[in-house]
């Protein structure tokens, strides 16, 4: 079986989707219409620097993956790391590309409004570790994010106290600890109001049956459309279970992992056993 993954936040980068856009005249019309400015002028040129942006990066990676992925064969199943879920509910025939562009964009809003926090990749350790040394540390407000391998996590949460905890999990044996370019402790109980109110936005979305098998990276399970809103809104507030969701993959009888836009999350299956 084929999977085809799809990437999140963090992969965007000026030039992105330079040659599809023209290749897709009327999905390009079509976002524009739904962001009210020029998809390809963000990705392509971005002259405004905007992909920096919480608010302009996510909808120009949805966007260009979802490019990506109409050229490629039909997978047998998909999922996606955060942001790339949305992608494969698209390619699942759960959401539409207009409906999803426009959950995105809002979700994207929304985040960026969760200022004040921070996230750092720790690498070398398994997630055990990690958590203990934020129990020793009594941090109340740093938390495990992403779950994205056997020996890689991310840590996200109140800046100073992120910081604190990035000390004290650098002096673990093998430790590295990355602080991470973004705005907010995403995927942390701190994103709740944000949570909250995408909830909803996507109560009055509808979800229609999913044509493949979706995981969802907030139980590592099925993805369940029924469940849809619910499960998007967790999102942002719960971790990311990268393991789990490579697990049932490979329970699934997944033997080939395919991936739009870069290696990122492929890169994480190989470390995962």
């Amino acid at each position: 079986m084929r999977c085809l993954l799809f990437p999140g936040q963090g992969v965007q980068k000026r030039g992105m989707g330079t040659d599809l856009f023209a290749r897709h005249p009327e999905a390009t019309a079509l976002a524009d219409d739904v962001l009210g400015y020029s998809i390809e002028e963000l990705c392509a040129r971005d002259p405004l620097r905007r992909l920096r942006d919480t608010r302009f990066a996510q909808p120009a990676v949805f966007f260009v993956n979802a490019l990506l992925a109409a050229e490629q064969p039909r997978p047998d199943c998909v999922a996606g790391h955060s942001l790339g879920e949305y992608n494969a509910l698209v390619a699942a025939g759960v959401l539409t590309l207009a409906d999803g562009l426009a959950l995105v964009a809002r979700r994207a809003e929304l985040m960026a409004e969760v200022t004040g926090g921070g996230m750092s990749a720790v690498q070398g350790v398994p997630a055990a570790f990690v958590r203990r040394a934020l129990v020793e540390t009594g941090l109340p407000n740093v938390f495990l994010a992403n779950l994205n391998a056997d020996t890689q996590t991310t840590i996200a949460g109140d800046r100073a106290e992120l910081a604190v905890a990035g000390k004290a999990i650098a002096a673990l044996p093998g430790a590295r600890v990355i602080p991470l370019n973004v705005s907010g402790p995403f995927h942390t109980p701190l994103m709740a109001p944000a949570a909250a109110r995408l909830r909803e936005v996507l109560a009055e979305q509808t979800f229609a049956p999913a044509a493949l098998p979706v995981v969802s990276s907030v139980t590592g399970e099925l993805f369940d459309p029924a469940d849809g809103a619910d499960l998007l809104a967790r999102q942002l507030a719960e971790p990311v279970e990268w393991v789990r969701v490579t697990h049932t993959l490979r329970a699934l009888g997944v033997t080939e992992f395919d991936e739009v836009n870069g290696r990122t999350v492929t890169a994480l299956v190989t470390r995962i056993h």
